[in-house]
């Protein structure tokens, strides 16, 4: 037998190694057990350093506080919901675009890190559905107009934070968005500066605050500037629906030289577009969609793309929910814009025209 196997031989069968409880941490910091509970949950008023110190000391001994007994101290669950509403029945896999993909993977991340699990939720779910799983909160993204699942959830007393500027009177407890006024003039005045004059918008016929903002500052944009729009909108929930849109937009006798897309698929639809009607990207037409995919960078040409930073967002609704939940955070609903970013490339700049220069002719000499 090697050393090893000595060594597990001579630990008695069926003992489990014992974890630290908080009691060890406690007499491990120097601390009392409430100072523990207050510093690795977030709550009480002790100096940075003491919070520091004991959380030190509870990841050297590997402290991880239990589930159970959270449970049975606060009465929470210690889950938090995620879904999108804006489509409301309407079939849509949500996780399968680039945007949402990557804004659950930081909410799952900022609540991991406070202690808690996430629950992403089928789009198509109704509220009576989601009564069987008990959860202590929910992120709703891009809750429509008067939506009824937000309503219920905070009828029922659970608290809602939004992933988009909630339209009217929505109650929600906070709310995380872009300004997307700001964002899609931007994409504008660029497009404009590359050379467009006629600006062309594919946008969706959903009533969420993203669709509508974008939409309105692109009507206005144009009313300001004298441009009539040109403009085609689709249910974005459906993955057809966005080619057939696109086609329709470069088939117009009105065609847009440029053209911005508010959705994630948009640029891939809208160059097989431009390729079946003969029109060079961006030689012909100019393209900026919004999208968080990577795979934007080695289209050919590569795609301007107008980033949301969705990691940012999902962090934050997460951080504000948990708040919410153990009432930490003020009393007044909260408001934060997160601002975008507009990654440039081939797609939104036209080439300078090529200007071919003769080099100079030696002048012939004389003989003699």
């Amino acid at each position: 037998m090697t050393a090893a196997g000595n060594h597990q031989a001579s630990r008695p069968v069926g003992r489990r190694l014992e974890r630290a409880g908080i009691r060890d941490v406690a007499a491990a910091a120097g601390v009392s057990i409430t100072t523990v509970s207050d510093a690795l949950n977030g709550k009480g008023r002790l100096p940075d350093a003491t919070r520091r110190h004991v959380r030190e000391v509870a990841d050297r001994l590997g402290y991880r506080p239990s589930a159970a007994a959270r449970t049975l101290r606060t009465g929470r669950s210690g889950l938090i919901g995620l879904t999108v509403t804006t489509y409301g029945e309407e079939p849509f896999t949500f996780t399968e675009f680039a945007y949402f993909a990557e804004m659950a993977r930081a909410a799952t991340s900022a609540a991991l890190a406070r202690g808690y699990a996430l629950v992403i939720l089928p789009a198509s779910s109704r509220h009576d559905v989601w009564g069987n799983v008990a959860l202590d909160g929910t992120v709703v993204v891009d809750p429509s107009d008067h939506d009824p699942v937000v309503t219920e959830l905070v009828r029922q007393g659970v608290p809602v934070v939004s992933d988009g500027r909630p339209a009217g009177s929505l109650p929600v407890h906070a709310w995380v968005d872009n300004d997307h006024e700001e964002a899609v003039l931007g994409i504008l005045d660029h497009l404009a500066a590359a050379g467009a004059r006629r600006i062309g918008l594919l946008t969706g016929t959903s009533t969420d605050t993203y669709t509508r903002l974008s939409t309105t500052a692109y009507l206005e944009w144009c009313e300001r500037i004298g441009q009539e729009p040109v403009y085609e909108a689709y249910p974005a929930h459906d993955p057809c629906a966005g080619a057939v849109a696109a086609d329709r937009l470069l088939a117009r006798p009105d065609r847009p030289d440029a053209v911005y897309g508010l959705f994630d698929p948009n640029g891939t639809d809208l160059l097989a577009a431009a390729r079946r009607y003969g029109l060079r990207v961006p030689d012909d037409l100019l393209l900026v969609c919004c999208s968080e995919s990577t795979g934007y960078a080695a289209t050919e040409p590569p795609i301007t793309t107008l980033s949301l930073k969705p990691r940012r967002i999902g962090t934050a609704v997460v951080q504000l929910l948990i708040d919410a939940i153990e009432g930490v955070g003020p009393a007044h609903p909260v408001q934060q814009v997160m601002p975008t970013e507009l990654i440039i490339r081939t797609s939104s700049q036209r080439r300078p025209h090529r200007t071919t220069v003769s080099a100079p002719r030696t002048p012939a000499r004389g003989g003699g």
